[in-house]
């Protein structure tokens, strides 16, 4: 039974089963009927784990095998006709060449098993900005996490209509989960994403940065709108007044925190509320009015585990309370429940580890073990949110007035500021960086540059994004959101940081609130606007954030920023330009311009 008359989708989906071989067809309706028969079988085969259903309503736990819990970036293409399309930030293979060699792997694989046909929508159905995509799975986990993060089902369908061909076709097999094999693979001028060998939730949520980012940055490029790595957030001011934002960071930079930022004590009597439109993507697109507007094309969160807990985002915590399904966190075998470190500070005693093994969790952690893997994740519907915004299914979008980039730098930074203009916020973005942490790499202060918080998703040449970039500002003209840069890590000489962080960026996001509305001055400088240091409200943290440390968050060393824009040249040429990447003339300006005003 299929649920389109759309000639387009069903020859597609034949195609799979005469490559794929599948015992049975199913077709995802999205029905309560059909996926609770799912959620059935999954428990019965041993595949998830009903968790105590009176503290978790409607949770499973899964688990993905150990060599595959993570996005793989080295087994990650984007296959264009022209290399060059690609450009310097992909691993690019002709498609002809991919299609033949994954054909192989794709032959019979779903022998002996179910293909699920899984129609969805990216963005609210009967939005203009939403987009629609199948997916074909041999993995009832993808469908039950395709539930939660997408609109899913037949209604799916609608935004599609009989005759259009508009969608993105998406082929999933688990195949044996052999990581020699493994292979995630965006075909951008085919709308087609093809993943093979993995099980774990990016690489087979293909409607998450495959479709959401990789493929829809390239439809943004060509139809004129822009698919980005961001947050939407929304500030109600005390006048009921709301405004949205968006802001790119890089991972381990408190991307999820500010999307459900909860204001301090001040900020709450004096009436500012944070409303959460999406944790991580956004896609923008001029509305008749002329402004910017976004919709979150997720319906869900795939949020990182470890490190969520009551105080550290407590939001996020509330979001996983019922119908969510978590991946390679820790059981407590005792309360039927789930662990992670920084859940809290008593490790179950009764508990089984990510991988499955039964251990005492105080002595195995005290011994310096994890009871959950570090990128464990829960799968939780944007619905349970406390704090999601009423104009989330709003299918016009939100309109954006500022746009946020930030990194994790010690010193370089200030806290925040504005770009001059839209063309000096994109040589903002393209800037993006970061200092690796002992964690990431072993080496501890190392530059990583992450260009708008999208170098693994750019799903085309980085040079022809940032020129997009560009021509989206032409495009908006006045009406275009103003740009800033944020740094909540700098650091002082002991290596601490001193800016307090968490809900505290309130008192940033109400400076920026400010510059948009133009209430509030600005100290011109050489790299953008900075704030006037007593137009930041430190009204509570005051013993913290004393004048000296304000000077120091707010601080521009000549010397720093010589050597940073000496840096970007470097990066420009050698990392960009002279791999095949086409860096616009007028980034290299903004660079001429900065360097001349520090000089000055």
């Amino acid at each position: 039974m299929s649920l389109t008359n759309n000639q387009n989708v069903l020859n597609w989906v034949e195609e799979m089963v005469a490559l794929c071989k599948p015992d049975n067809v199913v077709w995802i309706d999205g029905s309560e009927e059909q996926l609770n028969a799912l959620r059935k079988e999954t428990i019965e085969t041993g595949e998830m784990i009903e968790l105590n259903q009176e503290k978790l309503p409607g949770c499973l736990y899964h688990r993905t095998n150990p060599n595959d819990v993570a996005r793989v970036e080295d087994r990650t293409f984007i296959c264009t006709r022209n290399k060059e399309d690609a450009g310097p930030t992909n691993n690019w293979c002709d498609p002809q060449e991919m299609y033949a060699k994954l054909s192989k792997l794709y032959d019979g694989v779903m022998k002996g098993r179910t293909m699920y046909v899984i129609p969805y929508s990216m963005g609210p159905i009967g939005s203009p900005l939403a987009k629609v995509g199948v997916e074909v799975t041999d993995s009832i986990y993808v469908v039950l996490n395709m539930n939660i993060m997408t609109r899913m089902g037949a209604e799916a369908f609608k935004n599609l209509g009989d005759v259009s061909n508009d969608f993105v076709r998406g082929l999933h097999s688990k195949a044996d989960v052999n990581p020699e094999e493994r292979y995630i693979v965006q075909f951008p001028e085919d709308n087609t994403i093809w993943s093979i060998n993995s099980a774990y939730g990016g690489n087979v949520l293909l409607g998450k940065k495959c479709f959401a980012l990789r493929i829809a940055s390239f439809q943004g490029k060509n139809e004129g709108w822009m698919a980005e790595h961001m947050l939407i957030l929304g500030v109600k001011k005390p006048d009921g007044e709301i405004k949205y934002i968006t802001a790119a960071f890089p991972s381990a930079c408190g991307k999820t925190n500010l999307a459900m930022l909860i204001p301090p004590e001040g900020y709450k009597k004096d009436g500012y509320e944070v409303f959460t439109v999406g944790d991580d993507i956004a896609w923008m697109k001029p509305g008749e009015d002329g402004r910017l507007y976004a919709i979150n094309p997720e319906n869900g969160f795939f949020g990182v585990a470890p490190g969520t807990n009551e105080k550290s985002n407590p939001n996020a915590l509330h979001c996983t309370m019922k119908n969510t399904i978590f991946t390679n966190v820790a059981l407590n075998n005792a309360e039927g429940t789930v662990w992670w470190e920084k859940l809290d500070k008593n490790p179950p005693v009764d508990a089984t580890e990510w991988k499955g093994a039964k251990v005492n969790g105080v002595e195995y952690t005290e011994a310096g073990n994890t009871l959950a893997h570090p990128n464990s994740r829960f799968t939780a519907p944007a619905e349970n949110c406390p704090c999601l915004s009423s104009e989330f299914n709003n299918p016009a979008g939100v309109p954006i007035s500022a746009i946020i980039f930030g990194g994790r730098r010690a010193s370089t930074t200030p806290l925040v500021y504005q770009s001059f203009d839209w063309t000096h916020g994109t040589y903002i973005g393209s800037a993006v960086s970061s200092e690796t942490t002992a964690a990431a790499t072993g080496a501890v202060g190392v530059l990583r540059h992450d260009p708008m918080a999208m170098k693994p998703f750019i799903g085309y040449n980085v040079g022809d994004y940032w020129a997009h970039w560009l021509e989206m500002g032409e495009k908006l003209g006045d009406k275009a959101p103003k740009i800033f840069n944020v740094n909540w890590f700098k650091q002082d000489e002991n290596g601490n940081f001193i800016w307090p962080g968490f809900g505290d960026n309130m008192r940033v996001l109400d400076w920026i609130i400010k510059r948009c509305e133009g209430t509030v001055d600005a100290e011109e400088t050489a790299i953008g606007y900075l704030p006037k240091k007593e137009d930041i409200n430190v009204s509570g943290i005051e013993d913290e954030v004393t004048p000296e440390i304000m000077d120091k968050l707010l601080a521009v060393d000549k010397e720093l920023w010589t050597k940073e824009i000496a840096e970007m040249r470097r990066y420009y040429n050698d990392d960009i330009a002279a791999k095949g990447g086409n860096v616009p003339k007028a980034l290299y300006e903004e660079l001429d311009k900065i360097e001349a005003r520090l000089n000055k």
